[in-house]
Order: structure tokens, then sequence, then C-alpha cells
């Protein structure tokens, strides 16, 4: 039941093919889902939304989670970010440029999650601008907002799920699936949905 809108196949990126689909679209503001956060629940997109209307007029908003692990740190697959205490993501990276203790890094990195939404003329200016420096040399589209001098807000969540940035960690989706009851769940339900309408 849901629209589709065929895109340009020369994006490079998820936030220009975005704003090319909404352009001709009466809203205010858009949510990306980024296809490689299959385990996002509808509460989750539900309490990001709550997030954004209560700050109506930021440029854009991204989702972050807790690093757990030391190791994640310098894990290239994922992006992570540095938060200042009024949640602004200052910066973005795929390996830590930090030297303090785990511990400390900690309260202010966080994992980059694949929910962002903008206000829609934002989002239409900011996909004119040239790709940013680090942006390009980092593989981060977020960079183009923060290194053009724009407010891109942390929206904190308690848990990071699991992701599918490598072709392995699919397994590792699917076996939180099969043990996370709210998954399992939520899957059985929209599974049960498409056979009712067969």
């Amino acid at each position: 039941g849901g629209k589709v809108i065929m895109t340009s196949n020369l994006h490079t990126n998820g936030t220009s093919r975005v704003a090319e689909a909404i352009a001709d679209i009466d809203c205010s503001h858009v949510m990306l889902l980024q296809g490689d956060e299959p385990l996002l629940l509808p509460r989750h997109i539900d309490e990001f939304a709550m997030n954004v209307s209560k700050k109506p007029f930021g440029d854009a908003w991204n989702a972050t989670g807790p690093i757990e692990h030391h190791e994640e740190l310098d894990r290239h697959s994922f992006v992570k970010c540095t938060v200042s205490k009024n949640n602004r993501i200052l910066y973005c990276f795929r390996r830590s440029p930090c030297y303090s203790d785990f511990d400390v890094q900690m309260s202010f990195t966080r994992k980059i999650l694949g929910i962002i939404a903008y206000r829609k003329d934002f989002l239409l200016e900011l996909n004119k601008l040239p790709p940013a420096p680090i942006e390009q040399v980092e593989f981060i589209e977020q960079m183009r907002i923060i290194e053009n001098g724009f407010n891109l807000e942390s929206v904190p969540v308690s848990q990071s799920l699991p992701s599918v940035n490598e072709p392995q960690e699919a397994d590792v989706v699917l076996e939180y699936i099969n043990k996370n009851t709210e998954q399992r769940e939520l899957l059985e339900s929209i599974s049960n949905l498409k056979m009712l309408h067969e």
C-alpha cells in the first residue's frame, strides 16, 4: 500500500536520493530510514519523530546509540560521532581520533544509527552544496552538514541494535531476531498480514 517514487541511478548516497524523491511532496520534514538497520522497530521511529517535533526548527537530526565495546571505536564499517552536552553532533568518524580512556570516550561518543531527519527546505539546500572534504575522504554524508556549519542533533536511543554493514553481519541480525521476542513477533505479524493479502 505504500507509494513508490523512482529516482535517478546516479545518486552516490541516500541523502541526495531522498532529496530528489521529496522535492515535489508537500511536507515540512522528512525522515530517512536506512536499509542497513533492519531491526528498527515502529516504536523507535515514533520516539524519533516525537523528538524531532519538539525542536522543529532545527536543521537535521540523527539517532545515536551507545558504544558497548572498546573495539567498536576502530571498527570502520559503521560511523561513530562525538556529541556535546546539548546533544549537538560535533564530528563523525570511522576510527576514533581520541586518545582518552574508553570509559571517558563513552561519555561523548556514540554510534550513528540509520534514522536521520531533515527540515525539507534544509535538505533541498544541503543537496545543492558540493560534497565536503571530510565527507568525501571518510564516506560520511553527515559531515556535509557539520562541515558547512549547520546543526546536526543527536537523538539518543538506549540501545544500539545490530546493523548490516558487512555481509557477515547479516547472520548476527538473524540470530538477534531468533532470540528477541519483540523482533520475532513483529516479523510474524508482517508475514501474517502478507498472507492475508495474497
